[in-house]
Order: C-alpha cells, then structure tokens, then sequence
C-alpha cells in the first residue's frame, strides 16, 4: 500500500470519527437532566425536569417540588388573642405509670391440675360408681370395683404367709422365724405396688378371706372430663380409665398482639371480666408468655393462673382481659397537649408573656388521656394543653409570611412603626372560592387618612395532612384610590378559614401590620 493511500484512509477514518462524535454529544445533550433555556431577558436559565413556572396561587411553594414539613415559628400572642382561641398550659411531669393493655382471651383447664386413674394390673370392671362425664368426685371415693385374677393370687400369697408366719413363731425360733417374716412383708409389698390402699391390706388381714372385687378410689377432686370405665369391661394397666380436673383453679390465654407483648413479663397483674357475669372481675397474674407467634392472627398467647371461686369461670368461655404492665416513672403530658402535624409531632413551650416556641417531641404510649414524651421536653416544662391545632395555623402562618410577602429591597434593619387604624373588608363579605374585591381604608391616630404607603394582604391556610392538603396562600397588592382608600382583588382557591396578614409598608420599612381569620364559602 502507497503513502498516498494510506494518507487517504486516514483522512476518511478522522472524518467518520468526528462524525459521531458530534452526534453521540447532540443525542446526550437532548436527554440531559437540564436543558438550557432562555428567558424572554435573553438571559439563560439551567432548569430542572420538574420545574414549574411560578405563580401566585397555587397550593405550596410554587417552585419546588419537595414536599418537607412546613417550617414552624415561634408565636407572639397577646392575652386576649390567647383568650380567644382558648389557649390553655399545663405541665410535664414524671409519674409512675401502668400500661393497660386489653386482649381476647379463653378460660382452659389448668393441665397442672389433671389427675389419671389407671390401674396397675389387669382385669374385669365390675360395679361403676362414677358413671358420668362431668360429674364431680371427691378425694377418696369409690370410683368402681375391679375383678383380677392376679390380684386375687397375691392376696391369696398374702394370708399364706400370715398362717405360716404364725404357725413357724408358735414352734420355732431364729431363722425360720425370720424366713416367715421375709415372706410375709414380700407379699404384702406386692400388694402395695399394685396401688392397693393400706385399708383395703389391714381389711384382708382381718377377714382372712381374699376379695374378688376391689373398689378403686379417686386420687384428686375434681369433674370428670374423660371416662373409658364401663361395666364388664376388660382393661390393663395402660388404660387410662378416669381423667379428673380441680377446676378450682383455671388457666386464661390471652391473645396479645406481638407489638405489644415486649411491655409484659411474668408476675404481670391481670383482670378478667365475661359477659355472662357484668360488673364482676377475676383477678390472676401472667404466669408464662408463651414462645410462639401465630401466623394469622400474628399474636402471642400470654397465659394467666386464675383462681376460680364457684368454678363460674369455665373451659372454652370466651372473656375479657385487661393487664397492667407496670412501665416505671415516665414523662407525661396530656394528649391534647401533642398535635400530629405530617410525620412530626408537636407541642407547643410556653415561654411566658404570650410567647409560645413549638418543639419537635418524640412520644411513646398513650396512656388513657396521657401520653409518655421520649425526647423533645424535660420534667417541669410548660406547655400548651389545648388549641394547638389553632397555634399550628398560627406558626405556619408566621413562618410562610417572609417567602410570599412582596420583595423588600435595602430594608433598613430598625423598621418604624406608625400608629394606624387598619379596616380591612372584603366584596362579597364574607369572601367566597373564586375572585373577591379588597377594601382596606387607613387613617392615623389623629383621623387623617394615611397616604402614599404600599399596602398589601396575604392570604393564609395551613396544610392539613390528614385531609391530603398542602398549604396555600394567595397575595393582593392594593392601589391607592386616594383619601386613605386602597383597593385591589384575590383570587382565592377554596373556602374555608384563612389566616390574612394586612402589610402596610413605607418605602422599604414595615410601618404597620394587622393578622385576622375568615371564613370564605364555597367549599374546599
């Protein structure tokens, strides 16, 4: 290849490079997160994708798109607006407080409390006393009488070996003597082993007979709540006969949610109330909570020991419970005294003299009409225990007037204020959602009216986060008609109650101020 081709080649391949370079650049410089434009200034603007134009009326800051927490202001209020708004202070204090927590439950049998009658050889049942499920028995009563061959052949065994024994004591001494005591003691141990009372041995003994029919006694108090003995039934040892319940005492699982079961502990009072009983209440203590989460319900089942008077309460029954779960000395303060502002919770310092700071709390549980402060106030501080909603309004309202009161250039940094009589009215009165006129009329301490000054009103409603509502706000500025008459309009976008801010401005200082409420109809 000649130096003439490869120079033409070489040329070629810079050209196709450059090529897509510049269409590689053109394609980012179209998707870029910020596209250049230019403002009717000529001037050019670096702007993000979510930008949006700037209005005057429009719900929240008009040009962003962040949706923070409405910034709160420390409020200034007189005694008689305070009065108005119904404004009443309490203080946080530590108190020794119990968590009630309340849960479904049900009564069961006490499995401690279960006793098993079996027998411990075989054999016929022939009489049955207790012959019903449910019926009661005593410690000791005859339950049934059984027929056993291998009963009847030891206790057989049994008076053998008493005869022998007296008849080798009345001619014999030394070791046949011992060797007819050995045996006698060996049957009678048999006899023992199969569970046969010392009644039942000393009557053998005295009869000198052996029983074809042995009675068996019940071993606890209780209800029978299982029964397999029937008449002329054969049974062995494994057979379980009789199961006997002291329902004296009961256990009640309650079925807590797993949020809540970290706040109780074993030795936890409980109260338990049924419908079957009104105005009554057993109480017990939580004796075990137990190691398991239920996959539907996701509870825990907390199990408490129950004394059971009358045996009112029984196995199955549905019931009420109520437990203390102790929580130790707390900060507290009224529930009225927390407002729920978006994701933050508020109360409000009242510092003295009509001045009230909002603070940022952290809170636990609420208990009753209290709940316990985390973080945010200390034992001792006054705060504010009604009308924090009303405050809330006030703070966002005091806070938003600097980003949507006109532009103020070269303030001076100590502004005058002129006494001045404010009268602010609205066409239609009261205001309604749409375009209203504004009629503010100025006049000094002497009756004068007040002239070249730049007047202006702010409209105010706070966010409502509950309700899915930003915060809006609307300014009106008025011109002069003479003789102390402003006028202009405002469009206002739903009705409601406003916060309005009357700003009276000369020059670049604030000379006089005036903040009220209205109601506008219209609807929201």
């Amino acid at each position: 290849m000649t130096g003439r081709t490869l120079k033409s080649a070489f040329a070629v391949s810079v050209v196709l490079c450059i090529g897509m370079a510049s269409t590689l650049g053109y394609i980012l410089w179209q998707h870029s997160d910020f596209a250049v434009m230019k403002t009717d200034a000529g001037t050019v603007v670096a702007r993000g994708p979510e930008a949006q134009p700037e209005t005057v009326n429009t719900r929240g800051p008009a040009s962003s798109a962040k949706t923070d927490e409405p910034v709160l202001s420390p409020i200034q209020l007189s005694p008689q607006r305070m009065q108005e708004i119904g404004v009443t202070t309490t203080v946080a204090e530590m108190k020794d407080m119990n968590d009630e927590l309340q849960a479904p439950g049900s009564v069961a049998i006490d499995e401690q409390r279960l006793s098993y009658v079996q027998t411990r050889f075989p054999g016929w049942i022939k009489s049955v006393f207790a012959n019903a499920t449910y019926q009661y028995v005593k410690k000791g009563q005859k339950l049934f009488t059984i027929y056993s061959p291998d009963l009847v052949s030891t206790e057989q065994e049994y008076l053998l070996a008493k005869k022998n024994q007296v008849a080798v004591s009345e001619h014999m001494h030394g070791t046949p003597a011992e060797e007819g005591n050995w045996l006698l003691q060996a049957a009678a141990e048999r006899l023992r082993r199969y569970d046969i009372p010392e009644a039942e041995i000393e009557q053998l003994e005295k009869g000198g007979t052996a029983s074809h029919e042995i009675g068996v006694e019940s071993p606890a108090s209780g209800y029978i709540i299982e029964r397999n003995a029937m008449p002329n039934a054969y049974v062995q040892p494994e057979t379980k006969l009789y199961t006997i319940a002291d329902l004296s005492t009961v256990w009640i699982y309650a079925n807590v949610p797993q949020a809540d079961v970290g706040r109780l502990k074993p030795g936890d009072l409980g109260r338990v109330s049924v419908d079957a009983y009104p105005g009554r209440q057993f109480n017990g203590r939580i004796d075990q909570i137990l190691p398991d989460v239920d996959a539907t319900t996701r509870t825990v089942r907390v199990r408490l020991v129950m004394s059971n008077p009358g045996i009112l309460l029984k196995p199955g029954m549905y019931v009420n419970v109520d437990i203390a779960a102790p929580l130790g000395r707390q900060l507290v303060i009224p529930a009225s005294g927390m407002l729920q502002s978006g994701t933050r919770q508020i109360a409000f310092l009242d510092k003295g003299q009509g001045s009230l700071e909002p603070r940022e709390i952290e809170t636990g549980a609420r208990l009753g009409d209290s709940v316990v402060v985390l973080k945010g106030l200390k034992a001792g501080d006054r705060i504010v225990s009604s009308a924090s909603f009303l405050l809330d309004s006030e703070a966002q309202l005091q806070s938003s007037m600097s980003g949507y009161l006109p532009q103020q250039q070269n303030a001076s940094p100590q502004q005058s204020t002129e006494q001045m009589h404010i009268d602010f009215s609205t066409d239609p009165n009261p205001p309604h959602k749409g375009s209203n006129k504004l009629h503010l009329k100025l006049t000094g301490a002497d009756g004068k009216p007040i002239v070249s000054v730049q007047p202006s009103v702010t409209f105010f409603m706070p966010a409502m986060p509950a309700m899915g509502m930003a915060a809006e706000h609307a300014v009106a500025m008025l011109t002069d008609k003479g003789n102390g008459d402003y006028q202009g309009t405002v469009q206002l976008d739903s009705g409601g109650t406003w916060q309005v801010t009357v700003t009276v401005l000369r020059g670049t200082n604030t000379v006089a101020a005036k903040q009220l409420s209205i109601s506008a109809t219209g609807g929201m």
